[in-house]
């Protein structure tokens, strides 16, 4: 008898369809999955996290075996402690002729397999709309990469939301009917999010996840994820159907006590591999098509995952490993401790910390602009901040939070992400939210006992900072406007800072 391929699916490669089964016998294959304590350890992994990968890959299992592949599946209980181990040992157990992965999401994944088994054929990872050699191809093409352009064509080249070769409605864009804030009546009744109770191979992992890992960050009590292809497909259809018509004008807003206000909850099932993005493209256009959602809202979320998701990849590949050691403000503070407990008086940072610590879970702007934001204003060195987002959501995986965290929230790449810091005082938060409402700071003080520290850190931020800053000159008015401080409030500004970069 020949020996067999040995095919290893990583935990966030869980589609039915991949194209290491495609090119495989079942007859002449053995499928690998290891579930490895060194996924959940060599970050603190939230709890909910990791039981959403174990979970899925288990369904992920039982789908490969009634396929009739052979699955060679190693649980928590029984695996060495790394990825490069397990394949170690499977390869002495079967002495495979070939053995193949597909192009895994993680640079320390991939070289500490290549490690392990020189020989490793790497397969192209189909599950994207913009292969890495596209994007090389585009990024060598131009001088400064930015995401709008290779978004515009993305559109071009999948014609989405397109008419006769032209964006839909005349515009690429539609953020000026997007964006809004609540009134101060807060959101209406929202429709909440399907959710899906744990079934029975569910809730013998989230045990086994409570005693493997129980220093680990985070609360199990409200798991509801989905955690197969079907759940997602019926979260899509939700999300659809209930809250895609307000995504765009509220997809910045925020308010206490919802966590999921008109937002998907679907980039953990992509990240996973349990949706297609073409296929969630696909289905909100068609919404927009039909009437149901207007095309601001369709666009805005189409651009999440046709523009962001496929940018963030191609940029993460294109420069690690590099990347992950860049610190272009060289900030070097240390992650403030409330961050893994959310025992802060800052109430909006207690609010999205606390939501973190229960769900895995925070939207966009609640990472950016609020613990984003309050890390970049402190100088807090940049791979604490990466390092804290891939540990503590379910979605996070490294090649779509390095970029978001390092990048694009903390401006450590100096400017390849974003064209300029994503930097705001207190009253941003103000104005997107109801945290301050009932906050002992305001968020119109710079000095003083009820100072915001967002707005403290705001300007302090501009003035240490000016001279890198005036380079870019989407950054002028706002140094403009830090410029117009007399020489002793822009003094008694500075010492608060200081002051409160010490306590923390």
């Amino acid at each position: 008898m020949s020996s067999p391929d040995l095919l290893l699916v990583l935990g966030d490669q869980l589609e039915r369809n991949s194209p290491l089964l495609a090119s495989a016998d079942p007859r002449h294959a053995i499928i690998l999955m290891a579930e490895v304590h060194d996924e959940s350890t060599h970050v603190p992994s939230h709890k909910a996290r990791t039981a959403l990968f174990v979970s899925a890959m288990r369904h992920c299992r039982d789908d490969f075996r009634a396929a009739g592949w052979t699955v060679d599946y190693r649980p928590l209980s029984s695996t060495s402690s790394t990825l490069a181990g397990e394949l170690r040992q499977a390869i002495a157990r079967h002495a495979p002729s070939h053995v193949r992965i597909v192009h895994p999401g993680d640079h320390r994944v991939l070289t500490a397999l290549l490690q392990a088994c020189p020989e490793l054929e790497v397969l192209p990872d189909t599950h994207f709309l913009c292969s890495l050699d596209d994007f090389r191809r585009h990024a060598s093409s131009r001088k400064q990469l930015r995401m709008e352009f290779f978004y515009r064509e993305m559109r071009r080249r999948y014609d989405v939301l397109m008419d006769k070769g032209q964006p839909t409605g005349g515009a690429w864009n539609f953020d000026a009917a997007n964006r809004q804030a609540f009134d101060a009546r807060g959101p209406s009744v929202l429709p909440p999010p399907l959710a899906f109770s744990p079934d029975d191979v569910t809730t013998q992992v989230i045990g086994e996840v409570q005693r493997a890992f129980p220093a680990n960050p985070g609360s199990l009590d409200h798991f509801d994820w989905p955690v197969t292809p079907a759940q997602a497909e019926l979260a899509l259809q939700d999300f659809l159907d209930h809250r895609l018509p307000q995504f765009g004008r509220y997809q910045d807003a925020m308010w206490t006590g919802q966590p999921w206000l008109y937002h998907s909850r679907l980039s953990a099932a992509l990240n996973l591999k349990l949706l297609h993005p073409l296929r969630v493209i696909q289905q909100a256009e068609a919404r927009y098509r039909r009437g149901h959602a207007p095309l601001a809202a369709v666009e805005g979320f189409i651009r999440q995952i046709l523009g962001w998701r496929e940018y963030v990849r191609g940029i993460y590949w294109l420069h690690m490993p590099a990347y992950a050691e860049s610190n272009a403000l060289a900030a070097s503070r240390p992650l403030p401790a409330f961050y893994w407990t959310a025992q802060t008086d800052m109430r909006c940072l207690h609010a999205a910390i606390a939501q973190t610590l229960e769900f895995g879970y925070a939207h966009h702007i609640q990472r950016l602009m609020v613990t984003g934001l309050f890390s970049l204003l402190l100088g807090v060195e940049p791979r604490q901040v990466h390092e804290w987002y891939l540990a503590m959501y379910v979605d996070a995986v490294e090649w779509v939070e390095l970029p978001n965290s390092l990048g694009m929230s903390q401006y450590a790449d100096g400017g390849l992400m974003a064209s300029k810091p994503y930097i705001a005082s207190g009253r941003y938060i103000q104005r997107m939210s109801d945290y301050c409402q009932a906050c002992r700071y305001n968020p119109a003080e710079s000095t003083g006992p009820t100072a915001c520290p967002f707005t403290t850190l705001y300007w302090d931020f501009l003035f240490r900072h000016h001279d890198l800053l005036r380079r870019n000159p989407r950054m002028l008015p706002q140094l403009r406007n830090a410029g117009r401080f007399a020489a002793e409030t822009r003094s008694a500004i500075q010492s608060q800072a200081e002051t409160l970069r010490n306590s923390l």
